[in-house]
């Protein structure tokens, strides 16, 4: 996805935007590495770094401590040498079709379950290059990553493509299934496989300088995962990955705060349906907002009750989310408390957290889904606005 329009603007905000506070960003940098100690942190920027957009968020994690940027594509990793980004960047999501030879040119780190390795090499040897490469091994989780039974038929090859000169295996890396659970053994089995794996690659010649494991949710419960290097996404953007756990538990401050403002707002009676299928009446005569976001903006459509704060007061969303707009229901003291207007007040639908703000968390619970969807899914139609740049 590419990055939305930004603005460093302190004046006036566009009418809808995603204000994203890089100093959040750097303060959970900050602490995610000191956890994480001696091993190094990657900042995963995947995603358009989660929708906070991955170029200012690279520089500001890098400014913070990082010293690794993480994408799932090849096409990810090439913005950010674009943007003139020289540190290590790992991009580990290929296909057949992803451009190997670009990647290798612009000294792209890339993981490797198996298959791509001839395809970097290939590369490698018609750009007269080493190409630097991070073997996966599919400890638990069941997606990509080479399967225990493959593992030393791919050491053997890559150490082989190694003494040739095509490769350097930096690394041996693995992806977490339940950390998010600390409870679940898993996470042990996983771990106990990944120390095998590189026990075997080791035994075989590979010297790989980083070995990683741990995701946001490793760094923050599992030392034992941590090992030379680790990967944090989620808790990097101020949001838990556990569901017992709230971002001020884990010392993380949110970055995003989505906000737009009131475009309609007005008197009705009792029995006033509210938007598609009518499936929301008034119950008496109330007063309307209409906020001017809907699933086009990335706003679940399933998330009526999601909350919406207006003039320091909470509402949900009442009535189907449409495509651009949602409704909520002021009440009767809205009648009442002298009839005024809340045209053009400040909406705000998600943020920190504090002072009465809600989070993606309790959107996350509106639409039955998790923090990550809520703020990865804003569109680029809505423009990010950066603080503290």
């Amino acid at each position: 996805m590419k990055s939305a329009a930004l603005s460093t603007s302190t004046d006036r905000l566009p009418e809808r935007a995603a204000v994203i506070d890089l100093d959040a960003i750097r303060h959970n940098v900050r602490h995610l590495a000191a956890l994480a100690a001696p091993a190094r942190l990657m900042a995963v920027v995947k995603a358009d770094a989660y929708g906070h957009g991955a170029i200012p968020v690279a520089h500001a994690a890098l400014e913070a401590g990082a010293d690794w940027l993480g994408v799932a594509h090849i096409s990810e990793a090439l913005a950010l040498r674009a943007a003139a980004i020289p540190v290590p960047v790992l991009a580990w999501l290929h296909t057949t079709d992803s451009d190997f030879h670009a990647a290798v040119a612009a000294d792209i780190d890339l993981g490797c379950s198996g298959w791509e390795l001839a395809h970097i090499v290939a590369a490698a040897q018609q750009l007269r290059k080493t190409a630097r490469i991070h073997l996966k091994i599919d400890t638990g989780l069941g997606r990509n990553g080479s399967t225990p039974e493959d593992w030393p038929d791919l050491v053997a090859v890559a150490r082989q493509a190694e003494l040739t000169g095509d490769v350097t295996v930096v690394g041996i890396f693995s992806h977490l299934a339940v950390a998010d659970e600390p409870s679940r053994v898993e996470t042990d089995e996983q771990l106990a496989v990944f120390t095998t794996a590189v026990a075997q690659a080791q035994a075989a010649g590979l010297d790989p300088v980083v070995r990683h494991l741990a995701n946001s949710a490793g760094v923050l419960s599992r030392p034992d995962t941590h090992f030379d290097l680790v990967r944090a996404g989620l808790a990097i953007y101020g949001l838990s990955p556990f569901a017992d756990k709230t971002s001020a538990d884990l010392g993380l401050r949110p970055a995003m705060k989505l906000r737009t403002l009131v475009s309609v707002c007005k008197d009705v009676p009792a029995e006033q349906g509210v938007s598609y299928g009518l499936s929301y009446r008034t119950t008496a005569p109330t007063t309307l907002a209409l906020i001017p976001l809907g699933y086009a903006d990335g706003i679940p459509r399933i998330a009526t009750g999601g909350p919406v704060r207006v003039n320091g007061v909470t509402y949900p969303v009442v009535g189907r989310i449409a495509m651009d707009q949602m409704v909520i229901d002021l009440g009767e003291a809205a009648l009442v408390a002298s009839g005024a207007s809340v045209i053009g007040a400040e909406a705000v639908l998600f943020g920190s957290g504090d002072d009465g703000e809600a989070s993606a968390d309790e959107w996350a619970a509106a639409a039955g889904t998790i923090n990550y969807e809520v703020v990865t899914r804003i569109s680029p139609r809505v423009p990010r606005v950066y603080r503290n740049a």
